[in-house]
C-alpha cells in the first residue's frame, strides 16, 4: 500500500480497549484530518466484535478485531502503545501491507530495537518512548544542560508512574539518560546505575543514577537532578493526562505523510535536531 495524500489519514489503533487506545480513538474521531480505519486488540478481549466507539455511545463502523490483516488493510498508519512482543508482531504485518507506524511502546530490548530498525528500511516509523511534545522539548533542554554542566555535577534521574506500569526505569527516563550520556560523550550502558543497596562506597562522578517510584495513578513524572557544589539544578516534567501523548502521536502521523520509509523519533517530528 502506498500513501497518497488526502484530506483524511486512515489510522488503525492497537490496544483499542485500553486506556491509551480509548483516548486515541476519541482523538481520531474528533480530528478533521484523521479517520479511524482499524482497531486491534488481543483475542481474549471482551471488546472483540464490538464497534470501536461503542464505549462513546457512537457508531464508527470499525469493529475491534484480533485479525491483524483485517485491522490494518485499510490503514495508512498504525498507532501502537502496547508491549514489545505485540508491537513487533504488528509491525511485521505493517511491513507486509506497507502501513506506516507510530510506536509509543516501551521496554524494548536492544535486539528488539534492531528489529524495528530493520523494518524501517521498508516502511516509515516514528518510535519514541514518550510522544509528549513537552517531554521532547525537555529532552532538548537536558541536552543543553548536560553540555554546560559536563564537569562538577552529579546526575540523577528520578521517575514516578502508576502502579500498573510493567517496565522500569520508564522508557522516558532511559531516553533522558541516553540524551545526557550522548551529550557528555559517554555510553549509558557503561555509566548507568539502576540500583543502590547496602555499602555502595562513594558515588562515581561519571555515573548517571536512576530511581524508580511506582504507585497510585501517577501518569508520569520525571526529574533530572544536576547536583553540584553549592547548588543543584532540577529539570522536571509532569504529566497530568495521557492526552499529551495522544496529540503528539497525531503530530507524528502527520509527519509520516511525507516519508515513505525510515526510522524517526519525536525530535524529527518537532524539528528539534
Amino acid at each position: 500500500m502506498t500513501f497518497r495524500p488526502s484530506p483524511e489519514v486512515s489510522i488503525a489503533v492497537a490496544g483499542a480497549s485500553g486506556r491509551m487506545g480509548h483516548m486515541l480513538i476519541e482523538a481520531i474521531a474528533t480530528a478533521d484530518d484523521c479517520r479511524l480505519s482499524g482497531a486491534l486488540d488481543l483475542a481474549g478481549s471482551s471488546a472483540i466484535g464490538q464497534d470501536a466507539t461503542a464505549w462513546l455511545g457512537q457508531t464508527s463502523g470499525v469493529t475491534v478485531t484480533s485479525d491483524l490483516h483485517a485491522g490494518l488493510h485499510n490503514a495508512h498508519c498504525l498507532i501502537d502503545f502496547t508491549r514489545p512482543e505485540g508491537t513487533l508482531a504488528h509491525l511485521k504485518v505493517c511491513r507486509e501491507l506497507g502501513v506506516k507506524a507510530v510506536i509509543g511502546t516501551t521496554g524494548f530490548s536492544e535486539a528488539q530495537k534492531a528489529e524495528v530498525a530493520d523494518m524501517a528500511r521498508d516502511i516509515a516509523i516514528v518510535m519514541a518512548p514518550n510522544m509528549s511534545v513537552g517531554v521532547n522539548v525537555t529532552l532538548k533542554l537536558l541536552q543543553m544542560a548536560a553540555q554546560a554542566l559536563a564537569t562538577g555535577y552529579d546526575i540523577e534521574i528520578i521517575e514516578a508512574h502508576h502502579r500498573h506500569k510493567v517496565d522500569a526505569p520508564s522508557g522516558t527516563a532511559l531516553k533522558m539518560g541516553e540524551v545526557i550520556a550522548q551529550a557528555l560523550g559517554r555510553d549509558l550502558q557503561q555509566c548507568a546505575v539502576y540500583e543502590r543497596f547496602g555499602h555502595t562506597g562513594e558515588r562515581d562522578p561519571s555515573t548517571i543514577g536512576f530511581s524508580t517510584i511506582r504507585g497510585g495513578d501517577i501518569v508520569g513524572d520525571h526529574t533530572v537532578l544536576f547536583a553540584g557544589t553549592g547548588e543543584r539544578i532540577e529539570v522536571t516534567h509532569k504529566s497530568s493526562s495521557r492526552a499529551t501523548y495522544v496529540q503528539g502521536s497525531l503530530r507524528a502521523v502527520r509527519f509520516l505523510a511525507a516519508h515513505p520509509r525510515g526510522l524517526f523519533d519525536m525530535f524529527d517530528v518537532l524539528n528539534l535536531r
